[in-house]
């Protein structure tokens, strides 16, 4: 095995935080559809996705790396948001939780001189300060907007969908 038992663990625990995001973000777009605005559900449902494939590397990378894949239970997801404010603070969030999770492998990578799974992890890295950004730029949209104004939001927020495919 390329990797410690410890990092196999925490690499596992992360499986299931992205998983645990997925989730969250699948609800998020269930709670968007409930109010009528399909963009934004079809936005947090294309996050969804995303956050199952960072899942999938992961486990993908156990297993090339000859470590043993453990799955854990997932929580069950937060569906009493009440404002687009509340679900997009809480995307947010989400994903400066998930920056910290991944910093917390990348250090443990270091302080283990694993630098296969310090190179893995890079990518990680790089894809939290999109992640990040984006729903940074999504919050302040829907600030500047304000609640009564949401359908203006999805309409810049179909254009920005519509420009990320090109």
């Amino acid at each position: 095995m390329l990797i410690t038992d410890a990092m196999n663990k925490k690499l596992n625990e992360q499986i299931a935080n992205e998983l645990n995001a997925s989730y969250h973000y699948l609800s998020m777009a269930c709670r968007f559809d409930h109010m009528g605005l399909r963009i934004f559900a079809a936005r947090f449902e294309q996050q969804s996705d995303e956050e199952r494939g960072h899942a999938l590397r992961i486990l993908k990378y156990i297993q090339d790396v000859g470590g043993e894949v453990s799955l854990a239970a997932l929580a069950r997801p937060r569906d009493d948001y009440n404002s687009v404010l509340s679900i997009v603070q809480a995307a947010l969030d989400s994903e400066m939780n998930v920056t910290r999770q991944i910093n917390d492998l990348v250090a443990l990578a270091d302080q283990q001189n694993d630098y296969a799974t310090r190179s893995f992890l890079q990518w990680f890295v790089d894809e939290q300060v999109e992640e990040v950004r984006s729903m940074t730029d999504l919050l302040q949209l829907v600030k500047m907007a304000g609640e009564s104004s949401a359908l203006l939001v999805e309409a810049r927020l179909m254009k920005m969908m519509a420009a990320k495919k090109d």
